[in-house]
């Protein structure tokens, strides 16, 4: 399952995304993991959420970047949540990249590991292709 929170640049996705992974990781019984653009928001994340910055690792594209997501789930047969903040940034979608077949790779690779995903994109309502729409979990 992959659930959205979209909405324009600085309009507060991050805080609703940060408070989204630590109120779940109350509720699981698994592992969560929360990538991120820097390190920046470490210490607003619950200790047991293992912070993943994708600065460090040498990523060129959006096909990269899903490699790396199938190699977080290879090694944690736990994995329950993958929180992706800043969607497009990380997964190297925002030169005008078309984020649907990577989002739609999410989709597939979340069905086939039961992982969940909660990613904050950067886009409105309208800019989010129409099948994602009842994904929306908060739009700011």
């Amino acid at each position: 399952m992959i659930q959205f929170i979209i909405g324009e640049k600085g309009r507060g996705k991050t805080k609703v995304l940060l408070e989204k992974a630590n109120n779940e990781i109350k509720n699981v019984s698994g592992n969560v993991v929360y990538l991120d653009k820097s390190t920046q928001h470490m210490y607003e994340l619950n200790n047991k959420i293992r912070l993943i910055d994708m600065t460090n690792f040498p990523i060129k594209d959006s096909d990269e970047f899903l490699g790396f997501i199938c190699g977080i789930i290879s090694q944690d047969h736990d994995l329950e949540y993958v929180y992706l903040d800043s969607f497009l940034k990380i997964a190297k979608l925002e030169e005008g990249g078309d984020p649907v077949p990577a989002l739609k790779e999410l989709e597939d690779i979340s069905k086939q590991f039961g992982v969940h995903f909660v990613v904050s994109i950067s886009l409105t309502k309208q800019q989010l292709p129409e099948q994602y729409h009842d994904a929306v979990i908060a739009e700011l």
